[in-house]
């Protein structure tokens, strides 16, 4: 049982690895996304959204998370977004 615990961090830490560079190689590009869901504006005025790249399944693949979008953008709406930053599983970023 330890070999198996063992065997299984290592291999989800390189699982971990491997996406995080998948992601940081998107910073900088331009993707198309679908909007999924837009949020209430802040008290600043700012209006989020989350998305997903046009190959990510909802609720099972990574988000990509917009800021400054315009408040009457639609739910399922497809725009392109400038991917500023990333982690292991998300992508961080504006509309294009």
């Amino acid at each position: 049982a330890e070999i198996i615990g063992d065997r299984y961090q290592r291999i989800m830490q390189k699982c971990a690895e491997i996406s995080a560079a998948k992601q940081a190689a998107k910073i900088g590009r331009t993707i198309p996304v679908i909007i999924d869901e837009v949020g209430e504006p802040a008290e600043d005025g700012s209006v989020g959204a989350t998305a997903r790249s046009m190959a990510d399944a909802p609720e099972i693949d990574g988000n990509v998370f917009l800021r400054d979008v315009d408040p009457a953008l639609a739910v399922g709406a497809i725009i392109d977004a400038v991917i500023e930053d990333a982690d292991e599983h998300d992508l961080f970023g504006v509309p294009a």
